[in-house]
């Protein structure tokens, strides 16, 4: 899997994208009956059918504004005997006459009304959603499940009965085939497009590590839940991942339309602060092993630090000292959104790199920088204007990912090379791949979905700038007072993750060798260098706060995984040994609150459990913040 992977965490503020309505916190839309417009195709007109299950719940988002996608973004489509019903958001439920896949894919592309306004001015508005539901499957001649064989290849062989009536009529299918994310087109006309996307539950096209149990939510309740998540997000294209990725694309498409030339046409050009329509080649020292960039090297070349950037999350434990084996307990305290934080305006490259040797470094100008870091000691940093003394010994090094102190030469994306100037110390790479071209790219995209994720949580009784005492209580037991939003809450943070990684998509099947290109670096969005600045301005937040910490409290953490520390204290809250003067946190350290890049509350355990853990396992550098949550071991990490 994908490693998804702070400045000062932005304020909720509504930032959401023209045509996008973020509904009202608190409000239930009544259920709606309302015609789906007819096409001039010669069938029946589509009746509206009153919604016979129960009103949609409170934060239902309510159908669009936009005339033409009047019924909402998707539906959840479902059969009951002979009668098919489209359930979309608000409530609203329609008959659907269609009694063919092609027909339905035809229903949903006219007499629907189901689609969302593009995020962005050159963009394209977003293709209808239709949720299959098992009934809905049979009906229209899909198998329920997959057969393993299937399961495997990712889609139904191109020989299926259903497959050949959309050929019949015309339609196509994406490379990917008829899998649980299919997407079906007919090549665009000038600017129309004519795409239908389909999610099938029942082939596990929700993973239930982030969509939980909403594949087997009733049609209703799916309805409402997939709507609310792509009224804040955007329409999903496939996992979230993938819809991570997408949105990147959404908020900054690669083209856009010309000023008029002489003769009053516009033509397709570059549109600016996008990736482009064209993919780049990484550096080398970028490229992850396999790369085509790579072919020459020896079959079993290891390569190291001085030829590999291996800008990763923190996983680091240290043994407890002494004085913490006294302490009564482990508090664990996690950062909300530390990758979304981490790319908040940050400068990526948006081009090529250019290859320059003994360059002067500029924390402004993102790439790769090959440098030694060896000399910066941690127990005499800068922080702020004052040089303060600190244990280096009980601190991880901020440049790696085990914490472990850089033994010469490395490469490293800027964010980690500037922060080693800021803690005080020169720095003089021997070469580097810069990127002139760059810009704040994914600011869009953080602010999307950082509202996403501000509104869902105060939909949840957590709203931002709650007092530290109140935060904790509100965030206590919040995944229970709706727990369909508690699932959107998990997939707004999986798309933060799950985008991130696929700028690094590694090969998938695809009978891949290595030396051989796969086919995610087809992608302009392949863009192992993004991810890499992200994760390491991440790891620097992180490591930036522990220090502000410890110089202030002389308290270190035993362990950080990720986006979480923790620490070793004799109370059982964070708010046991987070500084607080007047209510006012300490400038650049932990704070607790809801906004990305501040800080909750993960798990507490007992000090003697820690050790228990540690000796059962013969492992005196386990790391427990692994399992600081609720305390159970296993070798399964969530993320959170």
């Amino acid at each position: 899997a994908e490693a998804p992977p702070a400045a000062t965490a932005s304020q909720a503020a509504d930032t959401t994208a023209p045509g996008q309505p973020r509904p009202a916190a608190g409000t239930a839309p009544a259920p709606t009956s309302r015609p789906a417009h007819p096409t001039k195709r010669p069938t029946a007109p589509t009746q509206p059918r009153p919604a016979t299950k129960k009103a949609a719940p409170a934060n239902s988002p309510a159908p669009a504004a936009d005339p033409r996608f009047e019924n909402g973004p998707l539906a959840v489509v479902d059969a009951d005997g002979g009668q098919v019903q489209a359930y979309c958001v608000g409530g609203l439920v329609l008959d659907v006459p269609a009694k063919s896949l092609p027909a339905l894919i035809e229903w949903a592309l006219g007499e629907a009304r189901l689609g969302q306004p593009k995020l962005s001015g050159p963009g394209k508005d977003a293709d209808p959603l239709l949720v299959l539901t098992e009934a809905a499957l049979e009906r229209y001649g899909l198998p329920a499940t997959l057969t393993e064989e299937e399961r495997l290849a990712g889609r139904l062989p191109e020989g299926h009965k259903v497959i050949k009536q959309l050929v019949r009529a015309d339609w196509m299918l994406t490379k990917r085939g008829f899998g649980p994310w299919a997407r079906i087109y007919r090549p665009a006309t000038g600017s129309e497009r004519a795409c239908v996307q389909l999610c099938i539950p029942s082939w596990h096209a929700l993973d239930a590590r982030h969509w939980g149990e909403a594949g087997q939510l009733p049609p209703a309740e799916l309805a409402r839940l997939l709507g609310v998540y792509a009224s804040r997000v955007m329409t999903p294209r496939g996992s979230t991942a993938v819809t991570g990725l997408e949105l990147m694309t959404a908020l900054h498409p690669p083209t856009r339309a010309s000023a008029p030339d002489a003769d009053g046409k516009r033509h397709s050009e570059h549109n600016p602060g996008s990736l482009g329509k064209d993919p780049v080649d990484c550096a080398p020292c970028e490229a992850p092993d396999g790369h085509p960039l790579l072919k020459d090297l020896p079959r079993f070349h290891v390569r190291g630090p001085a030829e590999k950037l291996f800008e990763e999350a923190y996983d680091w434990a240290r043994p407890l000292t002494d004085a913490e084996c006294l302490r009564r307990n482990l508090v664990g305290i996690d950062v909300n959104m530390a990758f979304a934080a981490g790319a908040n305006g940050l400068i990526v490259g948006l081009g090529a790199p250019t290859h320059v040797k003994a360059p002067a470094f500029d924390p402004k100008l993102p790439g790769s920088w090959l440098v030694d870091l060896s000399h910066v000691d941690l127990s005499r940093v800068k922080a702020g204007k004052e040089w303060v003394e600190l244990d280096g010994g009980l601190l991880p090094s901020p440049f790696t990912p085990k914490g472990e102190r850089p033994q010469g030469p490395a490469w490293y994306a800027t964010p980690t090379v500037a922060y080693a100037q800021e803690l005080g110390y020169d720095v003089a790479p021997v070469e580097a791949w810069v990127r002139y071209e760059n810009g704040r790219y994914l600011d869009a995209w953080y602010q999307r979905l950082r509202d996403a994720y501000l509104t869902t949580m105060a939909d949840l009784g957590v709203p931002a700038d709650l007092p530290p005492e109140q935060f904790l209580a509100a965030m206590d037991g919040h995944r229970q007072r709706d727990p369909q939003l508690a699932v959107v809450v998990s997939a707004i943070k999986a798309t933060v993750k799950g985008g991130l990684g696929k700028l690094r998509e590694r090969p998938r099947g695809e009978g891949w060798r290595p030396g051989q290109p796969w086919r995610a670096l087809s992608r302009p969005t392949w863009r192992p260098d993004i991810r890499a600045a992200v994760i390491s301005r991440t790891r620097v937040n992180m490591h930036r706060k522990i220090l502000k910490h410890a110089a202030f409290t002389g308290q270190y953490p035993v362990a950080i995984l990720s986006d979480c520390a923790v620490y070793a204290v004799d109370g059982d809250s964070p708010l046991d040994f987070l500084p607080y003067r007047q209510g006012k946190p300490l400038p650049g350290g932990f704070k607790l609150g809801v906004n990305p890049g501040l800080v909750k509350h993960e798990g507490t355990q007992s000090v003697l459990w820690g050790e228990g853990v540690r000796e059962q396992f013969e492992a005196p550098e386990l790391n427990l913040a692994r399992y600081i949550k609720d305390g159970t071991v296993t070798d399964h990490d969530t993320g959170e």
